[in-house]
C-alpha cells in the first residue's frame, strides 16, 4: 500500500472565517486525515481557541506566532516544521502564506498548491507586484476559487495559468432541519420572519448597510447576526440610533452554524468585495434563500432560481430585495432549489477530489 501524501494547509491565522473553515474541511474530510496538518502563521493555540472554541480539540494544528512585519525567523521555523512533519505538499491560502509557505517549501523540497480566494486585492499595485513575484519565483500551482477570480488573476498577472476549483461545503452537515427548535436554542422569536447574516464585523462586509436597509423593513422582521469583530460596538450603536436594537440579535461566534441557518428565513451578505464565499453555500444547503451583492465570485455561489443579486453599496436595492424575498422567496419550491444548486455545483466531496488530483500532480 502506498504511503499517503503528507499535506500542510497553511493559513495566516486560525480564526472564524471562510478560508479557515475550508482548511478544516480539507483536513476533516481527507481520505487520510492523520496525514493532513494545519499551520497558522500567526497566533498561538490558546489565542485561537479563545476566538474559535470549535477548534479546542483540533489535532495536527501548529501555530508559529509570527511577529508583525516581515519575519525571516518565521520562514526558518516553517521550513523546519515542514521537514519534521515530512510534508510532501503545502497548500497555501492568500498572500501571506503564499510568501512564507512558498519560500519554506523551496527550502524543504515540498510541492506547492496555492489558492487565491479573491482577486480584488490585486488592484493594489504593491500587492499585485508581490503576488506576481511569488508566482514567478516560487512556481506554485495556482488555483482560483471562482471563474471570475481566475479571470482577474489572468488580467493582472498575464502569464499565470490558474486552475479553477469552486469552493465546496459539506452538504451532509448543512442540511434542512426543524426551524422551531433552532430558534428556541438561539433564543430567537418563534413566529417572526428573520433575516440572517454570518460574517466577521469588518468594513468590507458592510453590516452598516444591512442595518440601514433592515431598518426600513416591516417592524415584525428580525435580524440575526452571527460573528464577531472590531466593528461590533459601532454596529450595536448604529442599531440603537436607528431604533432597531430590539429587533437585532448579536449572537456572537456560533459553533453550530447549521442551527443558525435553520433558525432564519433569508440569508443576506452585503459585502463590498468577496471571492466565492462559503456562508451563502451553507445557507442554501440548509434550504435558505439568499440576497447577496454581485461582487467577486458571488454570482457563482447563488442559485439563480431562488437567490437575488444586487449591486453593492445600495441601501435602496438591498431593502427592495429583502422585501421581495420576504414576500415571495420563502416557499418550499425555492428552498428546495437552493439546496439542489449547492449539492450539484458546490459540494465538498468534489472540491476535495479535485484538490487531491493536484496534490498528486495530475491535471484537473
Amino acid at each position: 500500500m502506498n504511503k499517503p501524501l503528507v499535506i500542510a494547509q497553511i493559513v495566516q491565522h486560525l480564526a472564524p472565517g471562510g478560508i479557515e473553515t475550508m482548511a478544516l474541511d480539507l483536513q476533516r474530510k481527507a481520505n487520510t486525515p492523520e496525514a493532513v496538518h494545519i499551520i497558522s502563521l500567526e497566533g498561538t493555540r490558546s489565542e485561537a481557541i479563545n476566538q474559535w472554541p470549535r477548534i479546542q480539540h483540533l489535532e495536527r494544528a501548529h501555530f508559529l506566532n509570527k511577529p508583525s512585519g516581515l519575519s525571516v525567523c518565521t520562514v526558518k521555523k516553517l521550513s523546519q516544521l515542514l521537514n519534521e512533519l515530512k510534508v510532501d505538499v503545502i497548500h497555501t491560502h492568500h498572500v501571506g502564506p503564499l510568501l512564507y509557505g512558498g519560500i519554506a517549501a523551496k527550502l524543504a523540497g515540498c510541492d506547492h498548491v496555492h489558492t487565491e480566494h479573491d482577486a480584488w486585492h490585486l488592484n493594489n499595485q504593491k500587492r499585485r507586484w508581490l503576488v506576481s513575484a511569488c508566482f514567478h519565483l516560487l512556481r506554485p500551482h495556482v488555483v482560483a476559487d471562482a471563474e471570475l477570480v481566475a479571470t482577474n488573476i489572468r488580467k493582472h498577472i498575464p502569464l499565470s495559468k490558474p486552475s479553477v476549483i469552486l469552493n465546496g461545503i459539506d452538504t451532509s452537515h448543512f442540511k434542512p432541519a426543524d426551524q422551531v427548535a433552532a430558534r428556541h436554542r438561539l433564543n430567537l422569536p418563534a413566529d417572526a420572519p428573520i433575516v440572517g447574516c454570518a460574517a466577521r464585523f469588518t468594513e468590507v462586509k458592510s453590516h452598516n448597510l444591512l442595518l440601514h436597509a433592515f431598518s426600513k423593513l416591516p417592524a415584525t422582521t428580525q435580524l440575526a447576526l452571527a460573528g464577531g469583530g472590531e466593528l461590533e460596538q459601532k454596529l450595536r450603536a448604529l442599531a440603537k440610533r436607528l431604533n432597531i436594537e430590539q429587533r437585532v440579535h448579536f449572537l456572537g461566534v456560533i459553533d453550530d452554524m447549521p442551527g443558525f441557518y435553520h433558525a432564519i428565513d433569508i440569508f443576506c451578505l452585503a459585502s463590498k468585495q468577496e471571492g466565492l464565499p462559503l456562508s451563502p453555500l451553507e445557507a442554501q444547503s440548509c434550504q435558505r434563500v439568499v440576497v447577496m451583492t454581485d461582487v467577486g465570485g458571488c454570482r457563482e455561489a447563488v442559485d439563480p432560481n431562488s437567490g437575488v443579486l444586487i449591486k453593492p453599496e445600495s441601501t435602496q436595492e438591498l431593502e427592495a430585495a429583502l422585501n421581495r424575498q420576504l414576500r415571495t422567496g420563502v416557499n418550499s419550491e425555492k428552498q428546495a432549489s437552493a439546496r439542489n444548486f449547492v449539492v450539484e455545483n458546490c459540494n465538498l466531496e468534489r472540491m476535495i477530489d479535485q484538490y487531491n488530483e493536484l496534490y498528486l500532480g495530475r491535471p484537473i
